[in-house]
């Protein structure tokens, strides 16, 4: 490794700063260049030897990373919110800041994230932009309702969303300006477009052959279903990188922040740090999974004594990332054990 340069990398979206140092901290070269793939590539051909390069997490990481690792002989990514406790300083620019990540490379103190593979990566996108659809086509049904409420249209809350029921009711409505059922008509189309959008973009994600088999596995635990399933395989990567339950968990933010000092420790609320849309996705699947998890329901119930219905669901997202850890990790279909069953 002593033969090797470090080159810190600072990436914006239309600049990449860069600093080289050799081991013992002398300065090779540093500089700016374009953020495109014709200038990064006359770059790196133009570097005087073998080297290790890092850089910061952000939007534009992606890319950069994937594009510069053939010409690495190892490249890390720091993560951006422990990048910054140990980086604090008073003079900030994007030169000093490729510097630091360059020297915190070279005696390896970098804070290294786990930066999953191109192609996990790119269906993840497909994911989270559907999830993105989803909330889209949920603001279209508000804003119907909220169209007919401000015109004191009566309705059934219920029936609303439903095609049928929509028809008549643009048919039997009185006293609506023509601009509004326009309105009605354009969010009801929107909606529309936006769920079978949706739904074609879950088939393809379930349907690839990548990860077909291990969200096939991960179903068949009582309680999991297909977008919960394909949240974990996603957000996750590979499992392998968990060493415990316990680390799964806080990575999916399903407890709270550790402070201790002088042997005091005390807990606060749920930890901001975290995986938002695992956890998102775990705690809406906890609420409804006691209805076909007997083992499940039983937790619920124990916690629901003992504390309020948040710690009871809290509980409940646990136990579902315990599981599906497991089989993930064994690559078989869940089975419970023998005393469970027994039980």
């Amino acid at each position: 490794m002593s033969a090797y340069y470090y080159i810190g990398l600072d990436i914006h979206k239309r600049t990449i700063s860069y600093c080289m140092k050799a081991i013992d901290g002398a300065l090779i070269g540093q500089g700016k260049i374009e953020a495109d793939r014709k200038s990064l590539d006359e770059w790196a051909k133009g570097l005087p030897g073998p080297w290790v390069g890092a850089m910061e997490a952000t939007i534009f990481t992606g890319w950069v990373y994937d594009f510069l690792k053939p010409y690495a002989v190892k490249l890390k990514v720091a993560h951006p919110e422990m990048l910054k406790a140990i980086t604090a300083a008073k003079k900030k620019n994007d030169r000093a800041d490729a510097e630091k990540i360059a020297d915190l490379l070279r005696v390896n103190l970098l804070p290294e994230c786990h930066m999953l593979s191109e192609e996990i990566r790119e269906l993840r996108r497909i994911l989270r932009y559907r999830n993105h659809i989803v909330r889209m086509a949920v603001n279209m049904q508000n804003k119907v309702s909220g169209l007919l409420m401000e015109v004191g249209a009566s309705y059934s809350k219920k029936r609303l969303h439903g095609k049928k029921y929509f028809r008549e009711l643009l048919e039997r409505v009185e006293d609506i300006p023509p601009s509004v059922k326009e309105l009605l008509k354009l969010s009801r189309s929107s909606y529309e477009m936006f769920r079978s959008f949706q739904k074609r973009l879950v088939e393809t994600l379930h349907t690839n052959n990548l990860i077909h088999d291990r969200v096939e596995r991960l179903m068949t635990i009582p309680g999991v279903g297909e977008l919960t399933a394909l949240t974990w395989v996603l957000e996750i990567g590979d499992s392998e990188r968990f060493t415990s339950i316990w680390k799964a968990v806080s990575y999916c933010g399903l407890c709270s922040a550790q402070r201790e000092s002088a042997g005091k420790e005390q807990r606060g609320p749920i930890s901001k740090k975290r995986n938002k849309h695992l956890q998102t996705m775990l705690i809406e699947a906890a609420k409804l999974a006691p209805r076909w998890n007997e083992q499940l329901a039983i937790l619920h119930e124990r916690e629901l004594k003992r504390g309020d219905r948040n710690r009871a669901t809290l509980a409940v997202a646990r136990k579902l990332v315990a599981y599906m850890l497991a089989v993930d990790k064994k690559q078989a279909d869940f089975k419970l054990p023998a005393e469970m069953q027994a039980a």
